[in-house]
């Protein structure tokens, strides 16, 4: 068979409900947030949790905290099925909100949201979303090989 007349790769892309979107979002506590700056586009890993269809995070004065003044953010969650036989990725689009309330705050710190490393991180953000997006799709024997190697 000639290249022109040989199949198509089977596209092995499963667009993802927003319930189980947020259902993989639960299973996880590590996420990527990205925000737009004067310097052009950051990502910052912070642990979260979902909480009421948001999720929240710990933060300390910075790029993640002066992103909390309702601007538009994306929070990204991937990771793998064990045995690896597929990955999924899940997106939040929306707004991400400095808790200021008291009562809001009261509720967060009652939270298990535990941060990676020491050190104060006394506001908590949450991100708000208008849009939740996710994929799962079929790994390559490859990539399968990669993320389970043989010991």
């Amino acid at each position: 068979m000639n290249r022109s007349s040989s199949p198509a790769p089977e596209d092995t892309t499963v667009e993802l409900s927003e319930r189980q979107c947020w259902e993989l979002l639960r299973r996880s506590t590590i996420g990527r947030l990205a925000v737009g700056s004067a310097d052009g586009p950051d990502i910052f890993p912070v642990t979260y949790l979902v909480d009421h269809g948001t999720v929240v995070f710990r933060t300390a004065a910075g790029t993640k905290l002066a992103a909390s003044s309702h601007h538009r953010v994306a929070f990204e969650v991937d990771g793998w099925d064990d045995p690896p036989s597929t990955a999924w990725s899940v997106v939040l689009r929306g707004r991400a909100e400095r808790l200021l309330d008291r009562e809001e705050n009261l509720h967060a710190l009652a939270l298990p949201l535990a941060p990676w490393q020491e050190g104060r991180k006394p506001w908590f953000v949450r991100v708000v979303p208008d849009s939740t997006t996710g994929r799962r799709l079929t790994l390559t024997a490859q990539a399968r090989a990669a993320l389970h190697p043989v010991r």
